[in-house]
Order: C-alpha cells, then sequence, then structure tokens
C-alpha cells in the first residue's frame, strides 16, 4: 500500500473537493461532512427530500476516486439475498455433475448507496449490519471478505412515513454520521436549472485510487488528539445519557426529555470526526472545535428522545444544541 504524506492527503483532498463541485452545485456543508466520513473509515446517513441530488453526490464520489459503484433500491419485497448474494447449483452438461456457486449481490462494490433503506423489512435492513461493521457477509457459514474501501451512505425520504419500518437503534448506531441535506439557495437553484436542462453533462475524472484513500484513512487514525480533546468528547457522550453513571453531569434539557443517550460508539465518531475535519482544512492536530462541529451528526440519531419531548415539540437536534451549550471545552 502507498503510504501517503501529510501534504499528499491535503492534495487527495483539494482534488477530490473540486471534482465533486463540477457535479454538485451548493450543499458545500453535506460534502464537507459526507467527506470526514469517507476518509474516517464510516458510514453515513443522509436525510433529505427527494430531488436534491443525492444520488448524483454519491455517484461522483465514486467516479471521482475510481471506485466500483452499485446502487440498492431498498422496496418491502427486497431480500437479504437480494443484497449479499445468493448460492446457486450449476450442473456440468458434460460430466453432469453439480456443484453450488455463489453469485455475489450489490453489497460487492467499494461505494454502495442504499436508497430509501427505511422502505424495507429489518431483515433485509440487518443484511447490511455484518458489511458494514466486519468488511464481510457470511451466506451459509461461508465468510466472504468484501473490499476496501467500503463506504455506505444510506438515504432516508422525510416526508413519507407511511410503508415505512423505521430503522432499528444497533442500525443507526452502525451510522457515523446522520448528515440532513437541506433545500438549495434561490441562487443555488437558478445554476441547477440553468445547467441540468442543456445537452451536456459534466465529466468527472478520477483523481485518486483505492489505494490512496486506504492509506489516507490509516492517516486519518495517525494524527493526535490532545488529552483534552478526547475528554471533551467524553465529556459530550456521557452528558447525554439521562441515567447511569455520570448521570449527574447530564443538563436539564437531556435528564428532560432523552430516554436514551448515546453510547461509546458516538465518542469514537466524534474523536475520529474530529480528526478527519482537521485534515480536511489543512491541520495536523485534531481540536476542541472539531469536535463541536462534528457533534450534531454523530449525535441526532443517537439520542433517543421521549414522550414528553415529543408533546413539548422538542427534537433531538435541538437537545443536542442544548447539550453543546451546557459541556463547555476545557
Amino acid at each position: 500500500m502507498r503510504v501517503l504524506s501529510f501534504d499528499d492527503a491535503q492534495g487527495v483532498a483539494t482534488r477530490l473537493r473540486a471534482e465533486l463541485a463540477r457535479a454538485i452545485i451548493g450543499q458545500q456543508s453535506v460534502i464537507h461532512e459526507i467527506l470526514i466520513v469517507f476518509f474516517a473509515g464510516g458510514h453515513c446517513l443522509l436525510r433529505g427530500v427527494p430531488g436534491l441530488a443525492k444520488t448524483l453526490l454519491i455517484k461522483s464520489l465514486a467516479q471521482a476516486v475510481h471506485l466500483k459503484f452499485n446502487r440498492i433500491q431498498f422496496t418491502p419485497d427486497l431480500m437479504p439475498s437480494d443484497i449479499i448474494g445468493t448460492e446457486v447449483i450449476e450442473e456440468d452438461r458434460g460430466t453432469g455433475r453439480r456443484e453450488i456457486r455463489f453469485i455475489p449481490g450489490p453489497v460487492f462494490a467499494n461505494v454502495i448507496l442504499a436508497d430509501e433503506i427505511n422502505r424495507t423489512p429489518p431483515k433485509t435492513q440487518a443484511a447490511l449490519l455484518e458489511a458494514m461493521q466486519e468488511y464481510q457477509i457470511t451466506v451459509n457459514g461461508v465468510r466472504y471478505e468484501l473490499g476496501r474501501p467500503l463506504f455506505v451512505l444510506a438515504t432516508q425520504n422525510p416526508i413519507e412515513q407511511e410503508g415505512t419500518y423505521p430503522l432499528p437503534e444497533a442500525q443507526l448506531d452502525r451510522f457515523m454520521f446522520n448528515v440532513v441535506i437541506e433545500y438549495p439557495t434561490a441562487a443555488e437553484e437558478h445554476r441547477i436549472l440553468a445547467s441540468t436542462t442543456v445537452d451536456e453533462e459534466p465529466v468527472i475524472t478520477p483523481v485518486a485510487t483505492a489505494e490512496e484513500i486506504e492509506s489516507l484513512r490509516h492517516l486519518v487514525r495517525d494524527i493526535p488528539a490532545a488529552s483534552n480533546v478526547i475528554d471533551y468528547a467524553l465529556r459530550i457522550v456521557r452528558a447525554s445519557r439521562p441515567s447511569g453513571d455520570g448521570a449527574d453531569a447530564a443538563p436539564k434539557a437531556v435528564r428532560q426529555w432523552v430516554r436514551w443517550g448515546a453510547g461509546p460508539r458516538a465518542g469514537q465518531a466524534l474523536i475520529l470526526g474530529a480528526k478527519a475535519r482537521a485534515l480536511l482544512d489543512g491541520r495536523s492536530v485534531a481540536a476542541l472545535e472539531d469536535v463541536r462541529a462534528v457533534a450534531l451528526p454523530v449525535l441526532r440519531h443517537r439520542i433517543l428522545v421521549n414522550f414528553q419531548a415529543e408533546a413539548d415539540g422538542v427534537t433531538a437536534e435541538q437537545v443536542v444544541g442544548d447539550l453543546l451549550d451546557a459541556v463547555a471545552p476545557v
């Protein structure tokens, strides 16, 4: 594997952002957060209404890094074998001998778009769990390794909730970030209308290899985080819990509106996200402001509000805001 220097990694990040900007108009904060997850080696849940270029964004990312891209459209009748693959019996016409052959599913790719993941039953949703966490799938007791890098971006439509299956907490926790994509500004939407209604499509040029991305992911983990940065992430996560050891540090908003707080994986996501953000910004050390900047996408899907919060119209995002106001960096 080619070992990237910090300057090499900076060059990859700069070129990658430039290529994505050729296809995606606006949405700079969304692109920034997705690249943080991509460089940190995590997976991303993207929430937004239809027509905001979610599919185009992830497809362009795969093209810019010359990675294998697969899109899975989740539907109520989708089966686990439609994702991970299936075994078939083949017969040799010459000898009559039969043998079992495994046909890989669309999960055997580097970049996977799980479109409208909440439209399929939990049994099929769970088919992604092993792939996302262990980089492998198991069929009839046989393990099949998945290629690296592996980046799963799942989308959810926040409008239509009929006929959907909410993701279980165990799978939500596998996503490093929960990113919300908003409507474009008037100026951005004008550019979108002008550029997408002509007979010309932007050409995405590969600017990095899979090997370079894997090396970059190792480099992110080598970025140092001082003890006070780790302590800040720890205090944020522990203060999100309304009960248990350390619950006395929880602010009023958490004690009043939170049913379950974030687990240890949230702390890992805060630190890795802070390191990847520092690299993207050209800094060789993770800082307190990096932890604070990634706290919302890390925590918004890991903090479960209670009935009182729903009755009061309080969202998880508001609780995270109160939490960050209460837990000051030291």
